[in-house]
């Protein structure tokens, strides 16, 4: 796990889009603004997200369900080192308890997604993404982890590969009443926050602010997982 520490740090999206100005622009779409600082204690992050390897050794160690494309439940040889698919929030949740570790943050995750880069588009700055950079609209899956360059922390694939979830609930205007220091998210919701886009996305959904959601129960070929620990836990 890669150690993060305590910062205070711009969250939400500092960058215009073009029908932001709009006045029948959906306020769903805005729903990564307000621009506001918050404060995070230290914090571990997985260096990657879950691999089918690490995520075999969870499903035979407890029994848990496998996901629904490995063929007799098994993993499918030479995708050791593929990000894990096909799970839900529950599933994810799970494979974090059992592994001693939690799902971060949303706040959590977008710090660490940015390192340096405040008021940047993606984890390496402003350059578009490009086929050196990360992994991004093509047809044929997510690809092996650590890849492409690490950002700012020595994280790996913080941009693409695939969807992440996250510990919080989503709410469309929760960045306009979450409180200033280690927010949590809403107490409630229906949707699960996901972050980081994925092999089958364009490069707007790539972004540090982008946020995205789904029904816990979904499980998707492009959604996948990392875990965090809080600091002072090993």
């Amino acid at each position: 796990m890669v150690f993060i520490p305590a910062a205070e740090f711009p969250r939400g999206r500092s960058h215009a889009l073009p029908d932001d100005d709009l006045k029948w622009y959906p306020v769903l779409m805005r729903d990564d603004r307000p621009v506001k600082p918050v404060r995070l204690d230290a914090f571990y992050l997985d260096e990657h997200e879950v691999t089918n390897e690490q995520y075999a050794v969870f499903v035979k160690a407890t029994r848990h369900r496998a996901p629904v494309h490995w063929p007799q439940g098994k993993l499918p040889a030479g995708k050791e080192k593929l990000p894990v698919v096909n799970v839900s929030w529950d599933d994810a949740a799970a494979y974090a308890k059992w592994a001693g570790k939690r799902l971060p943050t949303e706040a959590e995750w977008e710090r660490a997604c940015r390192g340096v880069t405040e008021g940047k588009k993606y984890p390496w700055g402003d350059q578009n993404p490009n086929a050196k950079l990360a992994r991004f609209n093509v047809i044929d899956g997510p690809g092996e982890v650590c890849k492409f360059p690490p950002n700012y922390f020595a994280l790996y694939d913080m941009a693409g590969n695939v969807w992440e979830w996250v510990s919080d609930w989503y709410e469309k205007d929760y960045y306009q009443q979450a409180p200033a220091r280690n927010p949590q998210g809403p107490e409630k919701g229906m949707y699960r926050v996901l972050r980081g886009g994925s092999w089958a996305d364009v490069t707007k959904y790539l972004t540090c602010a982008n946020r995205s959601w789904a029904r816990p129960a979904e499980r998707s070929p492009n959604i996948g997982f990392r875990c965090a620990k809080s600091f002072g836990r090993r």
